[in-house]
């Protein structure tokens, strides 16, 4: 018999919306782990895969579950600029603050990459803008360090709000 979990991760990648909806009628496990453990979920949003990461979240999959460098599949979003799909995992329920292994939030990623709607979305949602991570930087910082004007400007009303 077939592994049915190692089919779970690339028709998460790809967005196979048939695939996915057999696995899951096949009881996979929605929380499955590749190498990197990296989940369905995880894959899908860092794919841009929305349709993928929907039907996850519907069935069931860890919102908040983490690959072995503890990011998110909402940081993975915020990484991407992927406004959508953020917006889909906030409404979903997920942890806005998460920290991953070096402290980075989904903020910090987003400040870091000039992915402004992204972080306008998050602070909106009430992401904490005071997080700092290991090395003591900001969202702000980042945006700063990046160059990133705009997104420094939104962080500053928000951070004076």
């Amino acid at each position: 018999m077939e592994n049915i979990n190692l089919l779970i991760i690339p028709a998460a990648r790809k967005g196979e919306i048939e695939v996915l909806q057999e696995l899951i009628l096949r009881n996979a496990d929605l929380d499955y782990t590749d190498e990197k453990g990296y989940t369905p979920l995880i894959i899908a949003c860092y794919n841009n895969q929305y349709e993928a990461a929907k039907l996850l979240i519907a069935a069931g999959a860890n919102i908040n579950a983490a690959d072995y460098g503890g990011n998110t599949a909402l940081m993975g979003a915020a990484f991407k600029g992927y406004s959508d799909i953020a917006k889909l995992l906030i409404e979903s329920g997920a942890s806005l603050d998460l920290k991953h292994g070096n402290g980075g939030t989904a903020l910090m990623f987003a400040a870091m990459f000039g992915r402004n709607e992204v972080l306008s979305l998050l602070i909106d949602s009430g992401a904490d803008v005071t997080l700092t991570d290991q090395r003591g930087q900001t969202a702000l910082d980042y945006a700063a360090l990046q160059g990133n004007e705009a997104g420094g400007q939104i962080l500053t009303q928000a951070i004076g709000s």
